[in-house]
């Protein structure tokens, strides 16, 4: 079983900043890739960001140029920098690993979720 552990949420004005960390732990025999969902009320869970083991990364249009996603790999923590936040990004922010827990079975995992306001 592997466990992610969040931090970083709160509550920020229009403009401000925040950064998100993940660790993950348990029985991980490899990561393929760790990342970044949100989701409002009302709303379906989306992709924000995603980092694979090979560094490659994709972010959602509407994050593109505001936001970073970065890993270290020694620590099994993902990070998201989080600037120019904006009210639409208030969400709970979900982490997400995809994990090989055996040579050939993997899963995905997820975060309990923390919370994203940006409000004045």
């Amino acid at each position: 079983q592997v466990q992610l552990v969040e931090s970083g949420g709160g509550l920020v004005q229009p403009g401000g900043s925040l950064r998100l960390s993940c660790a993950a732990s348990g029985t991980i025999f490899s990561i393929v890739a760790m990342g970044w969902y949100r989701q409002a009320p009302g709303n379906e869970r989306e992709l924000v960001a995603a980092i694979t083991s090979g560094h490659s990364t994709n972010y959602a249009d509407s994050v593109k140029d505001r936001f970073t996603i970065s890993r270290d790999n020694a620590k099994n923590t993902v990070y998201l920098q989080m600037n120019s936040l904006k009210p639409e990004d208030t969400a709970v922010y979900y982490c997400n690993t995809r994990a090989y827990t055996t040579l050939r079975q993997w899963n995905d995992y997820w975060g309990q979720g923390t919370q994203v306001t940006v409000s004045s």
